[in-house]
């Protein structure tokens, strides 16, 4: 199989996976959110956290609905552009994506028409547990993904069939996966981040144009505060835990990610840098010494391993991975920054008076899903050459039949079909913010 029909299948499943999975980040986080909002109801009945809750659901209900549309063509494409690694994986892989599209989805979607229009009609109590469905099977469902994705790192609980195909063998070691808690922690933590940037950035939006001052004040402070806390947890111990099980179980992996080509005791953290893969070295760094054999290994005289231990064609897309992570860390010091400042505003009693803050915060909300974009690439490209690491390799998963102008053709209809999604999207959401919360509901006011 030619190398470019490879690349060719490799950028439309990366096009299409890091175009939906915009909307998962969004639903799993705001599910959290509608369901703090609905609990604080239930208990309180301030109708504040009611308008709030519905508010923050209509945003749920257009990113779900999209979330599925574009998760759609994803399905189809182990069958279409992927045959061989269905083929060869699918009776392990294949596992948690059904109980994804069972379990999760229903519970989500049943629950979520129960919230927008269940209020007045069903009992309080049973309005709120359905906030909290929401919210659960929005998290359930990246539960599942997340297992695939943990299995593909690290795969487990397998064996082989007759033909050589995998089997399972052990469903509790493919759930148990110790690639998987962290992951999973660290990317449920990096959507509540997000929607903690949503929150705050669309309260800024309505303190900036004089609009519906309660529900903004409420929305900048809880994603203000919250925001902090999310984004020291996203650097330790979620992101710290990811890093151990990167160390640990795919040393290759972080070598590109740090840029680190030689073997040395006492290795440095690379904090910018331009990698050259021809030479084999970090251009024009700015290093922090030690700190990577720390981090690593919990020593700073520790012995890190370099991309010349492995073999070149073991390597990962060395570029890609080291600026996609370096992406991704970097805008989440950012956002510890940026928040701290804000706390800080919050206790001098000058968070809401602080125009130029409240235009950081306006301006910050798209960063938080480009950190987790990054964060996402830097793990799969970094798992590179291997589509099952260790066990099948990204070139022989592709479908012998599958011409690279058809691929190219079809990536072209995605990116056209996706581009007006995108358009509608933004149009439905737009008119949403642009309603407000007063519209949320019959008891909300200006």
């Amino acid at each position: 199989m030619s190398s470019a029909t490879v690349f060719a299948d490799r950028i439309q499943f990366a096009f299409t996976v890091m175009f939906h999975y915009l909307f998962p980040i969004i639903t799993m986080g705001l599910g959290v959110v509608i369901a703090w909002h609905a609990t604080w109801h239930f208990v309180t009945g301030a109708d504040r956290h009611a308008i709030a809750a519905k508010f923050w659901t209509q945003i749920f209900a257009v990113s779900f609905v999209v979330g599925v549309v574009t998760g759609i063509p994803m399905e189809f494409q182990f069958g279409t552009n992927w045959s061989q690694f269905s083929s060869f994986a699918g009776g392990v892989f294949g596992l948690s994506l059904p109980l994804e599209g069972t379990v999760a989805f229903f519970l989500e979607s049943g629950f979520l028409g129960l919230f927008l229009f269940g209020r007045g009609r069903v009992p309080e109590w049973v309005h709120w547990l359905s906030g909290l469905a929401v919210a659960g099977g929005a998290l359930i469902s990246g539960f599942f993904i997340t297992v695939a994705n943990a299995w593909m790192q690290n795969p487990v609980g397998f064996g082989y069939d007759a033909q050589r195909h995998l089997v399972l063998t052990s469903f509790w070691q493919v759930f148990l996966n110790p690639y998987l808690g962290w992951q999973f922690a660290h990317v449920i933590n990096g959507a509540l981040l997000t929607a903690a940037f949503i929150v705050a950035g669309l309260g800024a939006f309505y303190l900036l144009l004089g609009r519906h001052r309660d529900f903004a004040t409420d929305a900048v402070r809880l994603g203000v505060l919250a925001g902090l806390a999310l984004a020291l947890l996203q650097l330790y111990p979620t992101g710290d835990g990811v890093g151990h099980n990167v160390t640990r179980l795919q040393p290759v992996k972080l070598a590109a990610m740090e840029g680190q080509f030689t073997t040395e005791a006492e290795a440095p953290l690379a904090i910018l840098g331009m990698p050259d893969t021809q030479r084999g070295v970090l251009l024009d760094p700015v290093v922090v010494p030690a700190a990577l054999s720390f981090l690593a290994y919990g020593s700073f005289g520790a012995t890190v391993r370099g991309l010349n231990q492995f073999p070149r064609n073991l390597w990962p897309p060395v570029e890609v991975t080291y600026y996609a992570y370096h992406i991704m860390v970097g805008l989440g010091t950012l956002f510890i920054l940026l928040m701290a400042l804000g706390a800080w505003l919050w206790w001098r009693d000058r968070l809401f008076r602080s125009r130029w803050y409240l235009w950081m915060l306006l301006l910050a909300v798209p960063f938080p899903l480009i950190a987790n974009e990054a964060g996402w690439a830097a793990a799969e490209v970094g798992r590179q050459p291997w589509v099952v690491y260790g066990l099948m390799r990204t070139a022989e998963g592709i479908s012998p039949n599958v011409s690279t102008g058809e691929t190219v053709f079809t990536l072209t209809g995605f990116a056209g079909l996706y581009l007006l999604l995108a358009l509608l999207f933004l149009l439905l959401v737009g008119k949403i913010i642009a309603h407000g919360p007063a519209d949320a509901g019959p008891e909300a006011s200006s």
